[in-house]
């Protein structure tokens, strides 16, 4: 990856990384998915989750190394370096979410997991769309635009079925301890669209700023 980075135009060199980035997020959002709806061989499946965290990391990592070696960026590199780490922080929760299945010996995921990993899923895929037009110049960047104003939309449906599904954690009569389970895997699913929410405002920033 170094060398390629090294050969490859500032400009291409930032965009590739940050697809490559994206790229690696949906794809374990599409795992995550596979894990709740078909949930067997699961500590195969989190331990593969697990491995794109890491290729995640490799990417943030590149990313940074990049930014302090080069002079002059394609967009502003406070940007550059939020679009990395933001992207970087939605792995980090799909993974933390899908350890929690693990660790909590948990027997069967809920209708509301599925729903919330599929919400996960459109909008990571939304933030790759995104991605794929963020070296547009001028007025053809706020193409991007809908594609986040989507994953703000997913992000607040995400908020009610979370809602829902803490309500119904309490109304079914949970015991304390399951509770406790299905709270911690609800708020890592919720965060990582809160973190696709993230992005998508840096997004619309860079918009602002270059459109």
């Amino acid at each position: 990856m170094r060398l390629l980075s090294f050969l490859m135009p500032r400009e291409n060199r930032f965009f590739g990384l940050i697809r490559s980035s994206t790229n690696n997020l949906v794809e374990a959002s599409l795992r995550l998915v596979d894990l709740m709806e078909h949930y067997e061989d699961v500590p195969e499946k989190v331990s593969e989750i697990k491995r794109l965290e890491e290729v995640g990391d490799l990417i943030i990592h590149e990313i940074m190394r990049n930014l302090h070696r080069t002079f002059v960026t394609p967009i502003d590199r406070e940007d550059i370096a939020l679009l990395g780490e933001r992207l970087d922080d939605v792995v980090d929760a799909i993974e933390e979410a899908s350890r929690y299945l693990v660790e909590y010996r948990i027997q069967q995921p809920t209708h509301e997991a599925l729903e919330l990993s599929r919400i996960i899923v459109c909008s990571t895929e939304s933030l790759q769309q995104a991605m794929s037009k963020l070296h547009f110049h001028g007025a053809k960047l706020k193409s991007i635009l809908p594609d986040t104003v989507e994953v703000n939309r997913l992000e607040n449906e995400a908020d009610q079925i979370t809602s829902r599904a803490n309500a119904k954690l309490f109304s079914n009569g949970e015991s304390p301890i399951e509770l406790m389970k299905w709270r911690d895997i609800y708020e890592q699913l919720e965060l990582a669209t809160d973190r696709c929410e993230d992005v998508a405002n840096v997004l619309e920033a860079v918009v602002l700023k270059h459109a």
